[in-house]
C-alpha cells in the first residue's frame, strides 16, 4: 500500500466499433500499450470511458478484461460511481468481486447530497471492503466536496484517497495538508490525484501524489515521465515536460471529455473509435486546432 495509488495514471476511453458496439480487442490492446509505456496505473470506467452510455453487461465485460490484461502488473481503479447509492453499492461490489484493486466513487450528480447524505453514502461504498477513492468534480455533478468535508470523509475506514476535479488549487492545498501530510507516514494514507492534466504540476508541487490523465491515453510515456520527475522533485525538467504538453491538456477539452482525445488516438492509429451518443463527433473547426499541436508531440 505503500505506493499503490501513487504515480501516473490513465482514465481510460472506451473503444467503440463503427456500429457502436464496443471493440474489446481495441480494449485489450490499449491496455496493454499503456502497460508497454509505462503507465502506472489504470482506471477504466470513469467518465472517459463513456460509462453514462455503457450498459451492465458491457461494463462487467471490460472490467473482466481490464483485471485480465494487467495480470497484476500495475492498480487497477475500476469507475464504480452513480447518483444512486443502492446502484453504487453494487457497482463497487461488483468491481471488488471481479479483481479490482480500488474503486473510484463520484459525487452524486445531479442530486446535489447534503452533508450528512454524502457521508452516509461514502461509508456505504467503503463497507465493500475494497479501498475506495473519491471522486471530486463539481463541473459535472453540481456538488464539491470542501476541505472540512472531505476531513469527514477521510476519517471513514477503507477511504483512500481523492480523485481532485475542483479546479480549486487552494482547495487542493488544504486537502493535501489537512489530511494526506498528516497522514503519510501513519500507515494509512491518503492519496491525493489531479484529475486535471493541467494541474499535475501544482498539485505535485504542493505534495500530491499523482494524477488521473485524459491525455496519457495518447501520450501515456511523456505524461509517466512529467509525473515522476515531479515526484523525484526534478523540477526544473518537469516545467520543460509539462509547458511541452499544455497545449494538449488544453485542447484536450476543446469540447466534452473524450470527444477531442479520441479524435486524436484515431489519428495515431490507436483503437479508439467514435464516440457515443448523446456525443458527437469532434466539429471540423475545432478538429482543425487540434492537428497543430500533435506533431509536437511526436
Amino acid at each position: 500500500m505503500s505506493t499503490l495509488f501513487r504515480g501516473a495514471y490513465t482514465a481510460l476511453v472506451t473503444p467503440m466499433k463503427e456500429n457502436g458496439d464496443v471493440d474489446y480487442d481495441g480494449f485489450r490492446q490499449l491496455i496493454n500499450f499503456q502497460i508497454d509505456e509505462g503507465i502506472d496505473g489504470l482506471v477504466p470506467l470513469g467518465t472517459t470511458g463513456e460509462t453514462p452510455t455503457l450498459d451492465d453487461g458491457e461494463e462487467e465485460k471490460l472490467i473482466k478484461i481490464a483485471v485480465e490484461e494487467t495480470a497484476g502488473r500495475v492498480p487497477l481503479i475500476v469507475g464504480a460511481g452513480s447518483n444512486s447509492t443502492r446502484h453504487m453499492e453494487t457497482y463497487v461490489k461488483r468491481a471488488r468481486d471481479l479483481g479490482a484493486d480500488a474503486a473510484l466513487v463520484v459525487t452524486p450528480y445531479y442530486n446535489k447530497p447534503n452533508d450528512s447524505g454524502l457521508i452516509k453514502h461514502f461509508e456505504i461504498a467503503a463497507s465493500a471492503g475494497l479501498p475506495i477513492i473519491i471522486y471530486n468534480i463539481v463541473g459535472r455533478t453540481g456538488r464539491n466536496i470542501p476541505a472540512p468535508l472531505m476531513e469527514k470523509l477521510a476519517e471513514i475506514p477503507g477511504i483512500s484517497g481523492v480523485k481532485e476535479s475542483s479546479g480549486d488549487i487552494g482547495q487542493m492545498g488544504d486537502i493535501i495538508d489537512r489530511i494526506a501530510r498528516r497522514r503519510k507516514n501513519t500507515g494509512n494514507p491518503f492519496w491525493v490525484l489531479s484529475g486535471d492534466d493541467s494541474f499535475t504540476l501544482p498539485l505535485l508541487a504542493m505534495g500530491g501524489d499523482g494524477l488521473v490523465s485524459v491525455i496519457s491515453n495518447l501520450v501515456p510515456k511523456k505524461v509517466k515521465t512529467l509525473v515522476s520527475c515531479c515526484l523525484e522533485g526534478d523540477f526544473e525538467n518537469a516545467r520543460q515536460l509539462y509547458y511541452e504538453l499544455l497545449p494538449l491538456m488544453k485542447n484536450a477539452f476543446i469540447e466534452t471529455n473524450p470527444v477531442p482525445i479520441k479524435a486524436a488516438m484515431n489519428w495515431a492509429g490507436l483503437p479508439a473509435g467514435p464516440v457515443r451518443l448523446p456525443l458527437g463527433p469532434l466539429s471540423v473547426s475545432n478538429e482543425a486546432v487540434l492537428r497543430k499541436i500533435i506533431p509536437a508531440l511526436q
